[in-house]
């Protein structure tokens, strides 16, 4: 696997510090990473600001890191919850096939996107078939230059990995895989090593970060006791330190053929805080982690 390190955590999101992109680059090289992830939005990479003139100075930078650009991610979110004369669905097209061009321009092979959040009163089968049709033509814009889409196993419409396998089946494009993480199977239940052995043959990039659960509880006076609250709280920690059974699921991935690109990402509020003393501490951790259990990295 080649690994790298997502843009997001340097870029002041959650109240962590934030760096230029040329200075995160710079600071992925120095850490020892052999590829980086790019944020597809402000601070970092968004459309509005990549110029020429920028997008030469990224690939500078990259060349002095000694480092690749493999990803660039997109934020969507493919639910048209607006009102109908608000060409929702136009914009996120023609924002990730901008990012495309970026990505075709850096060499950067993937660009990660999400599906949508289920959008209460919507019909379940319009949402499936706009997510459908919306990523289709994502990935037929990308094509002409060489880009694959990637779609993450975030959001709730093609969550679950089988729903994930179906929806992947029913694009039926060359240029589209799976950036698949194990955060998300984790929390929900299912069994990693199989879930990941299920969409290894399909999945180009794999998205790393570990979580302890933080039970709630409130106060019942009238009971003088306490009352359970659901869902925990989930806090991001230094990579295998949390619930998330990771060696199961590269196991998995390794056994299903993957040997993509496994990116660590630092993408909420995380215990230590936002310094970057933290912030590097915790994705040298990632790297001796994936070192020391015998999976490639630079």
């Amino acid at each position: 696997m080649k690994l790298g390190l997502f843009s997001v955590g340097y870029a002041g999101f959650w109240g962590q510090a934030k760096l230029t992109l040329p200075d995160f680059i710079a600071r992925a090289g120095r850490l020892g990473y052999a590829s980086v992830m790019l944020v597809g939005k402000r601070p970092h990479l968004s459309p509005l600001d990549a110029t020429p003139d920028f997008l030469q100075s990224v690939k500078s930078a990259l060349r002095a890191a000694g480092v690749s650009c493999d990803v660039i991610a997109a934020y969507t979110n493919l639910a048209q919850d607006d009102p109908a004369e608000v060409p929702a669905i136009d914009f996120q097209i023609a924002y990730v096939d901008s990012l495309v061009r970026s990505a075709a321009e850096l060499g950067a092979r993937f660009v990660r996107i999400f599906t949508a959040y289920d959008a209460d009163g919507l019909n379940p089968q319009a949402q499936w078939d706009r997510v459908v049709g919306a990523i289709r033509e994502m990935c037929d814009r990308a094509a002409a230059h060489g880009v694959t889409i990637a779609i993450q196993n975030h959001h709730d419409i093609g969550l679950h990995t089988e729903a994930l396998l179906e929806l992947l089946a029913e694009i039926d494009r060359p240029n589209c895989r799976l950036g698949f993480d194990a955060w998300s199977p984790a929390l929900r239940g299912e069994n990693l090593y199989e879930a990941a052995r299920r969409a290894a043959p399909h999945a180009a990039i794999t998205t790393n970060a570990d979580y302890i659960h933080a039970p709630r509880y409130r106060y019942r006076p009238a009971l003088v006791n306490y009352e359970r609250q659901s869902p925990d709280w989930v806090r991001a920690v230094p990579f295998g330190s949390g619930f998330i059974d990771y060696a199961a699921f590269f196991k998995g991935l390794r056994d299903g053929g993957f040997d993509g690109v496994a990116t660590y990402e630092m993408c909420s509020p995380l215990r230590g805080g936002g310094s970057l003393e933290n912030l590097d501490a915790c994705a040298t951790k990632y790297l001796t982690w994936m070192r020391e259990n015998n999976h490639l990295a630079r």
